[in-house]
């Protein structure tokens, strides 16, 4: 599956999206290195801190199947520039991507910009800053 492809299984998903109070659809698709595909999209609730967007979504049911493993994401968004992912998606990312891994951020239009994960969240928390227990 080539980037083009993967941002069109964004743009699909996208259409699933529950978005009744923002109206802003958000498509993810999330390839493994073992060629296994998961999308998702932004799903909204009336107590705004528990909605949940695309690229977590994606991610979660990745997770959620035993997967770890993984190759490049695609995220889709009705902007004007490619969308970025918000600052919880890209902790969320930076827990389960290696810093190369590419994301690829387009809008309906078709203007993409691909960046690597550490471009996303530079100096990000990961679980190596936490205390070790054997300290």
């Amino acid at each position: 599956m080539d980037k083009q492809d993967l941002i069109e299984e964004a743009k699909q998903i996208r259409s699933n999206a529950y978005t009744p109070y923002s109206k802003f659809k958000v498509g993810a698709a999330l390839l493994t290195k073992d060629g296994s595909l998961y999308t998702g999209c932004n799903i909204e609730n009336a107590a705004y801190p528990v909605t949940c967007c695309a690229e977590r979504v994606a991610i979660f049911k990745a997770v959620a199947d035993g997967q770890y493993d993984f190759q490049e994401m695609a995220v889709v968004a009705d902007t004007k520039r490619p969308v970025p992912p918000c600052g919880s998606c890209r902790q969320v990312m930076s827990e389960f991507f290696d810093v190369d891994l590419s994301v690829h951020l387009s809008d309906l239009s078709g203007q993409i910009k691909t960046v690597r994960m550490e471009e996303l969240l530079p100096f990000s928390f990961t679980p190596e800053d936490l205390p070790n227990d054997d300290e």
